[in-house]
């Protein structure tokens, strides 16, 4: 059990590792105006990041519910778990956030200011620290 629960974690901190750089990516596109060429380089940076964040996030989850299906599914009843796992699902929302952003840059139809985008590229730090804390205290 300790091995899945080991692939977990280092899936875990590749998917985060996506989410927390793909933002700083938009930041810097956004920020290159009319930069052509920086641009084009970074609609694809930002393409080959999203597949390796999908690539974490998708490890992640399945080493999760490989652990789960281990513990026979008693974590379900625990309240710290049940509110990790709201917070994953957060997670999976602002994951598909960031894709709807990919695919806006790529269409050069942006939106949003820099600024949008630095504190968009909070939101993951604020959810891990909640999730490891759930998950290593285990407060109720």
């Amino acid at each position: 059990m300790l091995w899945i629960k080991a692939f977990h974690i280092i899936f875990m901190v590749t998917w985060f590792a996506g989410l927390f750089y793909l933002p700083r990516l938009f930041i810097y596109h956004t920020e290159a105006g009319d930069d052509q060429t920086g641009r084009e380089r970074f609609r694809t940076m930002e393409r080959r990041l999203l597949v390796m964040t999908h690539i974490g996030g998708s490890l992640t989850a399945i080493f999760g519910f490989w652990l789960l299906l281990m513990y026979r599914g008693d974590l379900v009843h625990a309240g710290w778990f049940q509110l990790k796992f709201l917070l994953v699902l957060g997670l999976v929302a602002y994951h598909a956030a960031c894709v709807v952003h990919v695919r806006r840059f790529a269409d050069e139809q942006n939106r949003h200011s820099s600024r949008y985008f630095r504190l968009f590229n909070e939101l993951p730090s604020v959810v891990l620290i909640g999730i490891v804390l759930l998950a290593v205290l285990k407060p109720f």
